[in-house]
């Protein structure tokens, strides 16, 4: 890794758990993703499948509050 790689990656890792998968998120999407549109549909169908499956109560939710708080003890 060049300084500069190692300098970003010191900086990204100093980020809270949110911030950096904030930041994998969009350093992902900086990729030429035209190939993967196959996932895009996988997730597609998944979100569907699960919401679905909630409205019907066969899965159940917890607040985001509570999600992002278990995230952030990490």
């Amino acid at each position: 890794m060049t300084a500069t790689t190692e300098r970003v990656l010191n900086d990204a890792l100093a980020l809270s758990p949110i911030e950096r998968a904030e930041l994998i998120q969009r350093l992902f999407q900086s990729f030429d993703v035209s190939e993967d549109s196959h996932i895009d549909t996988a997730w597609t169908e998944e979100i569907e499948y699960r919401i679905e499956a909630y409205d019907k109560g066969l899965l159940t939710a917890s607040p985001a509050e509570d999600v992002l708080a278990r995230i952030n003890q990490r």
